[in-house]
């Protein structure tokens, strides 16, 4: 496998290569929209993580050339612009994926093999955490194999914490993540929704730190 990172930030360049490489994937990497744009036409890639803001336009230009193109690779865009409408903006001119800045490798990893995955025709996007298993793309859950019905909010948050089981979120993270741009919701509801997943889940799925947060145990 081979893909294409196109980032003008050097230090979260170099992070991103060296993740995606231990992976075993080979990883070029482009500073400016037009030498992106350039590798892409030299080169056979199996996917391409895209920034939107570059130096030389748009990171969403290059997308839309691709996709007026013809091109069906896979595109995985990796941001800073978290609001919910240049998500939209971002889906709606081809890209197949949104990670949002800061980012968990795991996370970038696990979205990263799904779409390789589905372009390979491969029918599963399956990602197995202790006893949980998510589907990234149909955004369904199973738990120890049996599926679980949840509203997409309570899948968004259990999807969020299952894919960064390292560390403790505040209610005020999982607000920024789970709920974006919604400034009117109560700090309290994240309370109210780890619980409505313990009850489909099991209680200790998910941990409770004092002052640290919550994290998911699997």
């Amino acid at each position: 496998m081979r893909i294409l990172l196109v980032e003008d930030n050097k230090r979260v360049a170099e992070l991103v290569q060296e993740v995606l490489q231990a992976q075993g994937w080979a990883t070029d990497v482009a500073n400016l929209a037009q030498e992106g744009q350039g590798l892409l036409e030299s080169f056979p890639y199996d996917l391409l993580v895209l920034d939107l803001g570059l130096p030389d336009g748009d990171g969403l230009a290059l997308l839309r050339h691709l996709r007026q193109a013809g091109s069906k690779l896979p595109v995985l865009i990796l941001t800073a612009k978290d609001a919910p409408e240049q998500r939209v903006e971002g889906l709606e001119a081809g890209a197949d994926d949104y990670v949002v800045k800061p980012f968990h490798t795991g996370e970038l990893v696990a979205r990263v093999r799904a779409l390789l995955r589905r372009a390979k025709g491969e029918a599963s996007n399956r990602l197995k955490v202790g006893r949980l298993e998510l589907d990234l793309e149909l955004r369904r859950a199973w738990w120890e194999g049996k599926a679980v019905q949840l509203s997409g909010r309570e899948y968004a948050l259990l999807e969020f914490l299952a894919l960064h089981p390292e560390g403790y979120y505040p209610r005020e993270v999982l607000l920024e993540k789970c709920w974006p741009g919604e400034a009117c919701v109560e700090p309290r509801t994240v309370d109210t929704y780890i619980r409505y997943l313990r009850r489909k889940l099991a209680d200790e799925a998910i941990e409770t730190v004092r002052n640290l947060g919550y994290r998911f145990l699997g």
